[in-house]
Parts: C-alpha cells; structure tokens; sequence
C-alpha cells in the first residue's frame, strides 16, 4: 500500500490548526460590555451565529431554544430601565464594603450593542415526558445553556462579541418581551462587533475575583478525593495548562 506522506503531514497540520482555533477561541472567549462598535451584523453571519446555536446537544434531541431578536431601541430601553432597577436592589445585597465596587462594573451593553438576543427555553416543547428528563426536570434548561455558549463560541470566531446581562427580574423582562407563561428566558445577550477583546476576563481585571486553580477542583471516584500519586502527572499538567493561558502564550503549548 502506497502511503502518501506529505498527504497525511497535510492533514496533520490540518487537524492540528483546527484544534489550535478551537481552544482559541474558547480561550479568548470574553463577557463583553463596553467596547461594542455601532456596525451592524450582517444577516448572513447573523444567520451562522444562530446555526450554530440550534445544533447544541439537547436532552432528548428536544431543542428547547428559541431567539428573539431585540433591534427596537425603544424595546432595548424598556430592558435597559429594567436592568438598571435591578441593578439597584442587586448592589445592596453586598457587603457595604463592596457597594461602591459593585456600582462601578459596567455589567450590560443593551443600548450600546447593535442587536439583543433573549434566548428562551419553550418547557413544553417535547411534551410532558422527555428521554432523558424524566429524572432531573432542568436538563431543558441547561440544554438552553448549551445553544448560548454554542453561540458564544461562534460570535468570537467571527470576531463578535458577547454579554450576557443576568441582573433583571424575570417577571419585567417576560412582560416587555411579552413571553407566554410556559417560556423561560435563560439569556439575554447583548452583540455586536467590538473594538478589541481583553486580555482578561473584567471582573478579573477588576479584582473583583480571581480564577481558582483547577486542580484544587478535580477529584478522583469520590468527592474529596485528590487520588494522590495517582493523579499527580494531571495535576501537573492542569496546573502548567492553566498557567499558560492566563499568561496568553501561545495556544499550541496545549496540543503538547
């Protein structure tokens, strides 16, 4: 059998370039509130944003999701004004030392993003019982989940960027977005293109929190359980993967 070598060299260097725009990606995947441009995305990536969206894992291949597309500055600023009541009573949650921290993050983008996007979860979808949801009643919900990082991934390869803004109360985004009761919004995103991504996620930059070791965080057959000299060329690993990204080297130390 002839074996063509520079063929498979190609395709090796293809997969590994493939891999390398993956991990990329996830890793310079930011939470993006204030660097949005006012240019508009085009309906065709719009529509590869959204595509990628719908083919996330679902339990019960019940796909849940819908997306609702907020362009109305008028609606935006009915979103915004409930962002910004629940962003008040949010800020005296805090321990009063934290207050004044809080207030000043920028958390949301509505207005200054070219397009929202509310993702919801339709419960209903699939009927009363779901494979795989007959047990834990959530899974539609972290389905859900799983469309908005699919999308999130896909914006950032496309050079967009992403905010998801979580402070509102339910009941005032689902009456301004006039939901029906049976749908929950899980996401209320905020895109457009950006005039640069950040090194660091901002409430790392903040100091507002750090990102724990993920070492600390795997355990072995049990929770607790480190499994010792059984696990310790991971951790090494982890800690050495870990300590790579945050210091932005390069992606291809991961495809070691």
């Amino acid at each position: 059998m002839k074996i063509e070598l520079p063929a498979l060299q190609a395709a090796s260097m293809g997969a590994t370039t493939a891999r390398a725009a993956v991990y990329q990606t996830i890793f310079s995947r930011r939470d993006v509130r204030g660097q949005f441009l006012s240019e508009s995305i085009p309906d065709d990536v719009l529509s590869r944003l959204l595509t990628a969206a719908h083919f996330a894992p679902s339990v019960g291949f019940m796909q849940p999701w819908s997306f609702l597309l907020v362009r109305d500055p008028a609606v935006k600023q009915q979103v915004h004004d409930a962002f910004l009541q629940a962003n008040a009573e949010a800020a005296l949650l805090f321990k009063e030392e934290q207050q004044d921290s809080y207030r000043r993050l920028k958390l949301e983008g509505i207005l200054d993003a070219p397009l929202n996007v509310c993702v919801t979860c339709d419960r209903d979808r699939a009927g009363p019982v779901v494979l795989g949801r007959t047990h834990s009643k959530a899974m539609d919900l972290y389905s859900t989940v799983c469309a908005v990082q699919n999308l999130w991934l896909a914006a950032r390869a496309e050079g967009i960027g992403v905010g998801w803004v979580s402070i509102f109360r339910a009941s005032a985004l689902r009456e301004i977005l006039q939901l029906p009761p049976r749908i929950i919004p899980v996401a209320y995103l905020c895109l457009g293109y950006v005039s640069h991504f950040n090194d660091r996620p901002d409430l790392e930059t903040a100091g507002w929190r750090e990102r724990l070791p993920l070492e600390q965080l795997v355990f072995l057959d049990r929770w607790g359980e480190t499994g010792g000299d059984r696990t310790a060329c991971l951790r090494d690993n982890l800690q050495r993967d870990q300590r790579d990204v945050t210091a932005l080297q390069s992606f291809q130390t991961l495809l070691r």
